[in-house]
């Protein structure tokens, strides 16, 4: 069995900080390549003295409110058992959770309109993530690449092509896995955050004045000074907060401390300096330079350590890139489980790192959107107008469900959540208003991407939880059912059949299904329920229910996290030890597929009550799509093909 590092089982505190600046902190960290350039060409161009210190003022407050404080101190605090990210919040204001170390859980008590309503908002962030994947490599790997035109302006003509070969090579690696370059993303990232942290001090000297933006009073002036262009500006000065999420959703590889600890001590001061380097390098400019990042590097030695910190640039790049892929898919995953998407080929890339797999049809797919975005707009300023709009709305939906967590979970106060909702939501709502803006240049790409997504997620959920109504149905009590074998006298085979459900009910359709075909059962029979739980993981004591009801039939249910490969073999193993008589490497298999079908109407009337909800025209033509081409169980769970046999029936809905 994998010997995966669990939240439990963390490396040391500086070896976490360090992996927290290459798996955390690279769309972060590489904000200054394009986020300075952007602002000051929405707000104008303008290079005077107030103009500079406005721009620096409101992008150290946004790093400050949002990164340092609304993420690091509050949102990080809402942990699925160690777990972060918009689903395991989710998960964690919608479900069932455990509320202290002793394990007493507690459903939140809420409407289920409104508990659909958190869900919703949930689901539709989760799906705003893949936007953003295909948004974050382009934008990333062209700007840093930009820099060979500052450095030979007659090489320009070849910054897309070698972005787009060097995005090519990203997305064809991602089969191999990322267990052994990883271990270099952390001292690439520090080396990186060294650099713009020291180049930056150095370019600060010019004007040491421009440490004076840290009166926020100039940003509040700025804004007031360009009326409806200041909403603009504000969408440009997002940019520097783009891969804030990102702290959270990875909380649970690393742990919440190194993630905080490297923010405070290395990435935030390093960003600052970077950040009030560019500010000061544009005072006294007649007009702005194609990338104001590169003007940090001392003149005296421009054309020598340029071409160094591009290349160290587009390192960093690679890394912020790596680290929204392997978010894509971690998130996947975590959709798979709590049942919001089908299921999908996943492969483990390493036997140590849980987070290290690779999931081909989201790499490849990801991939063509990439490259076309990356041709389609051509430069990083061109992206610049599409990139936030994902994130903006990210946040924002985050916030809400940070204050139900905080009313519910964490049982805050009413005068102590409200206030502390109202001052981010404020904030957020500024952020998200201003990236509204960018919908005709290319805004509507992730929002539309997200709505697919979004599409894709709910239909799925509807028809799954049609499926299992329906599949309830037709399940048959347990005496009932030890009434009939008895009374038919149903042959018994020998050797043991573990019939999977996705139902509760110890008598599922399948087992009922195989009886009436087959006309036998064999004489030990396990229905297995494989429960996934909104809780990252499920302890060990938890994992299994075991009930007998005669005649050789028991129901055995077993639960896992939504973080946790379910090991079936193993479980059964388990449930062997408790005294139920099946072996695994001996049993049969079986397992139910269905075909999605239009029901029909006069079902409808005959069965008004108690027939699962009809799914709309649209959504049952698309679940039909997905269920058929979901990855069948005997992959998904690592079962025996030679042992696994399968049942199908029409279902309509």
């Amino acid at each position: 069995m994998p010997s995966f590092q669990h939240a439990h089982d963390r490396p040391p505190l500086a070896v976490g900080m360090l992996a927290a600046l290459g798996i955390v902190y690279g769309d972060l960290g590489t904000s200054p390549l394009y986020t300075m350039q952007t602002v000051l060409e929405t707000a104008g161009g303008s290079l005077s003295t107030e103009s500079v210190l406005g721009v620096l003022s409101l992008i150290v407050w946004a790093l400050i409110l949002v990164v340092a404080i609304k993420y690091c101190l509050f949102v990080m605090r809402a942990d699925n058992r160690g777990e972060g990210g918009i689903l395991a919040l989710t998960a964690l204001v919608t479900g069932t959770v455990p509320e202290d170390e002793e394990g007493t859980a507690s459903r939140p008590n809420r409407s289920a309109r409104v508990t659909a309503l958190l869900l919703t908002l949930g689901l539709f962030g989760g799906a705003l993530l893949y936007g953003d994947g295909i948004l974050t490599p382009a934008i990333s790997v062209l700007s840093a690449i930009e820099g060979v035109k500052v450095a030979t302006p007659a090489l320009g003509h070849w910054v897309l092509p070698a972005a787009a070969i060097v995005l090519l090579g990203l997305f064809a690696l991602q089969p191999v896995g990322t267990a052994r370059i990883g271990t270099l993303f952390g001292p690439v990232m520090l080396c990186w955050f060294a650099v713009i942290g020291i180049l930056g001090a150095l370019a600060t000297l010019r004007h040491p004045e421009v440490l004076w933006a840290i009166d926020p009073r100039h940003g509040v002036r700025y804004l007031l000074g360009g009326h409806w262009k200041s909403l603009a500006v504000l969408g440009g000065v997002f940019l520097a907060l783009t891969g804030a999420e990102a702290l959270y959703a990875d909380m649970g590889h690393i742990g919440r401390l190194p993630v905080r600890l490297s923010w405070y001590l290395v990435v935030l001061p390093a960003l600052l300096l970077c950040y009030a380097g560019q500010s000061a390098s544009l005072i006294g400019l007649a007009h702005l330079p194609d990338n104001p990042f590169y003007g940090i590097i001392p003149r005296s030695i421009f054309p020598v350590a340029i071409w160094p910190v591009v290349g160290l640039a587009t390192c960093a790049t690679v890394i912020a890139s790596q680290a929204i892929i392997t978010g894509v898919f971690s998130m996947t995953r975590q959709a798979i489980q709590l049942g919001w998407f089908p299921g999908l080929n996943i492969r483990q890339t390493s036997d140590k790192e849980y987070g290290q797999i690779y999931v081909p049809v989201v790499n490849w797919v990801m991939m063509l959107f990439t490259l076309a975005l990356t041709i389609g707009f051509g430069s990083s300023a061109r992206l610049a107008g599409a990139y936030g709009m994902a994130v903006s709305t990210t946040m924002l939906l985050t916030t809400a469900l940070l204050y139900s967590y905080l009313r519910h979970v964490a049982r805050w106060s009413m005068a102590a959540a409200l206030p502390t909702a109202a001052v981010f939501l404020s904030i957020d709502l500024a952020f998200f208003s201003a990236n509204l803006l960018k919908i005709a240049e290319g805004g509507f790409v992730p929002l539309l991407a997200g709505a697919v997504m979004f599409a894709i997620m709910s239909t799925w959920r509807q028809g799954v939880a049609a499926l299992r109504a329906s599949g309830a149905e037709r399940a048959v009590a347990p005496d009932r059912f030890l009434k009939r074998l008895a009374n038919s006298q149903v042959p018994r085979v020998a050797g043991t059949a573990v019939f999977l459900t996705a139902l509760r009910e110890p008598i599922p359709p399948n087992m009922v299904g195989h009886i009436d075909q087959f006309g036998a059962l064999h004489e030990n029979v396990v229905t297995l329920t494989v429960a996934f739980e909104p809780v990252s993981r499920v302890p060990m004591e938890e994992r299994l229910t075991l009930q007998r009801y005669g005649a050789g039939v028991w129901h055995v249910i077993a639960r896992y996290g939504f973080v946790e490969i379910p090991l079936l073999q193993n479980t059964l193993a388990e449930a062997t030890h408790q005294g139920c008589p099946v072996v695994p490497q001996e049993a049969v298999f079986i397992g139910g597929r269905d075909e999605v079908v239009r029901r029909a109407g006069q079902q409808d009337d005959r069965r008004q009550v108690s027939a699962p909800p009809r799914l709309a025209g649209w959504r049952r033509r698309l679940f039909g799509i997905m269920y058929r081409n979901a990855v069948h169980l005997v992959d998904r769970f690592d079962l025996p093909a030679d042992r696994y046999v399968q049942i199908g029936r029409q279902v309509g809905l």
